[in-house]
Order: C-alpha cells, then structure tokens, then sequence
C-alpha cells in the first residue's frame, strides 16, 4: 500500500474547513497540521479532522506539501515560505494580491522546478468536466456569474467572481486572449472604496473567438451559467446544478396563425463523466501532480494567463477612477 502524504493545511474558515475534510477523506493522504493563528477556530477544525492545530507555519521536514487557504494579503508571505522549503503548494485564488507578486510565486516554483497548483476550482465542475469533453470549436464563450450581496467578501468581484469563467474561457478557447474590454460598476453602500461590485468583461482571441464574462454581487439570486457556442451546437452548463444540455437548430417556420413561429432544436443530455465533487477531484489532482502523473510544469503554466486578465481589469478599474 503507497505512503500517504502528510499535508499542512493554512487557513480554517470556511474554504479551509472544506479543505481539510477532502484531505481528511482521502486515501492518499493525512492531515498532519491545521494552522490559523485564531486557536478557539483552528483548534476546533484540526480536532473535527485528526489533525494537529499550529498557530503558524512550522518547519516542513516532515511534510509533504501544503494546501493554503488564507486571506489573500497572506498569500504571497506563506508561499514563499512553503517553496524555500521545496515543498509542493496548493493555493486558493489569486495565487497572490497583485499580478506582479503572482509572477514572482510562479517563477519562484518554475525555479525550483515545484508542483504549484490555483485553487479555479470550476475547472473541475464535473459538468465543465463533461463540456470540455464533447467540445470540437468553441466559437463564442458566455458568461454568467451573479450572487446576492455578501458584505463578509471584501475584494471586488473581479479577483472574487471574474477570475473563475475568465480561466475556464481560455481553457475552453484553448489560447490566451489577445484583447481584455471590461466596464466596472460600483453601486453598494457598504462594499470598500474601490471595490467593484459588476464586471463585464470582453475577450478576444486570435482565432477570432470572443468570450464575454458577466460577473456581479448585486443580483437577487445566485446564477452560474455558462454557454459555450460552436457553429452549429450551444452548449449549456450550470455550474450550480451540475448540468449540460446541447443544442442542434434543425428548421423554423413561420407560422400563418399569427402566433409567431415554429422551431424544431434536437436537444441532448449526455451523462456525466464523474459526479466527484470538485474540491476532491482537484486535490486528487494535487496528488498527481506531486507524484509526477501529472506534468509540473505544465501545470504552473495554466495559472498565469486568468490573473493577467483581472489585473488588466483591474487597471482598468483605476484609470476610470482617476
């Protein structure tokens, strides 16, 4: 029977807290240390999951990697100390706080030659699991990422909510985009100066591809929508329900009754490769990647382009409030 990795765990709110019962359920791995400097919280966590609470990073000799799941303004200290000790790391999104501070991670572990993994978690939705399977030619990428307001989310919507269909647009296209157009709303009363509440973003490929990303905390109910256009096929995934259906226009009449017309659409529902919750299929890609099943550095390669996105998004965001 193989070893299992012991895993140190950063952070015990609620990501972390899903974070830990993954690597606790896992057959290829043990949680050795929770840490979070609150004790009355991390304490608790590490107890739930056979796990020792540790109030900050230890010396890692005697583990294997580290999944960091922290405030982001911790992010880029904690990774720099994860890879100083050449352990592989699992970070939450943004890998850092700025893009430049991203790169320096990136390259630190490009360096160092290190499995570095971007909690995008939707990359593993096992219904964008299921679409990337049956795609030929994405064309057109639309998408919808709208939540009621949560005063407990501090950051703008463009690190918090954009950053995720803008990664799962490139990796359907298959290429970086070669132009960014975004629009920012600031509308709530109780979100911080600076932080926007709608983003509406616009890519361009060089294939010609567009992707229009569509991200908001002042809707009325939670939609996660994505609906990817091929010349003759839609496909359309809910990320909430974990679903695909398919598209194919076959005729339209007009209809002389004058109650407007008659379409004929062949709609298919193919079933799902995996019902595995995306948190556990993403640490099991954790694991292959440690293991060397999964190319490192391949892997590192996919993160950068998403944050390059939002932070000309973002520069966007201070060039209109200047």
């Amino acid at each position: 029977m193989a070893v299992k990795r012991r895993i140190a765990l950063v952070g015990a709110g609620n990501m972390g807290t899903n974070h830990a019962r993954v690597i606790a359920q896992s057959d290829r791995a043990d949680l050795a240390y929770l840490i979070d400097p609150r004790e009355d919280v991390g304490r608790q966590v590490a107890d739930r999951f056979g796990a020792i609470w540790l109030p900050e990073l230890p010396n890692l000799a005697d583990v294997d990697a580290v999944v960091v799941a922290a405030a982001t303004e911790a992010h880029f200290d904690l990774a720099m100390r994860v890879l100083s000790q050449d352990r592989p790391l699992l970070i939450e999104k943004p890998v850092a706080d700025s893009l430049l501070r991203t790169q320096e991670i990136l390259d630190e572990a490009d360096r160092r030659d290190l499995p570095l993994m971007c909690g995008l978690l939707e990359r593993y939705n096992p219904a964008v699991l299921t679409a990337r399977s049956l795609l030929e030619q994405p064309l057109h990428v639309m998408a919808t990422r709208h939540s009621p307001y949560a005063p407990r989310i501090r950051t703008g919507v463009a690190w918090d909510l954009l950053v995720h269909d803008v990664d799962l647009a490139i990796n359907i296209i298959g290429s970086n985009p070669t132009s960014v157009d975004a629009a920012l709303g600031f509308f709530h009363p109780d979100s911080a100066p600076m932080a926007e509440d709608v983003a509406e973003t616009v890519l361009g490929f060089e294939n010609g591809a567009i992707a229009h990303v569509s991200a908001s905390r002042v809707g009325q109910r939670k939609i996660r929508q994505l609906s990817v256009y091929e010349v003759d096929r839609l496909i359309e995934i809910d990320l909430l329900r974990r679903d695909v259906t398919i598209y194919r226009h076959v005729s339209e009449n007009s209809v002389d009754d004058g109650r407007g017309y008659r379409q004929q659409t062949v709609i298919e529902i193919p079933e799902l490769i995996t019902s595995q919750e995306p948190l556990t299929t993403q640490f099991s890609r954790f694991m292959n990647v440690i293991d060397g099943s999964v190319d490192a550095a391949a892997e590192r390669a996919t993160i950068v382009a998403s944050h390059e996105v939002i932070d000309q998004v973002i520069s966007k965001k201070l060039a209109a409030l200047k």
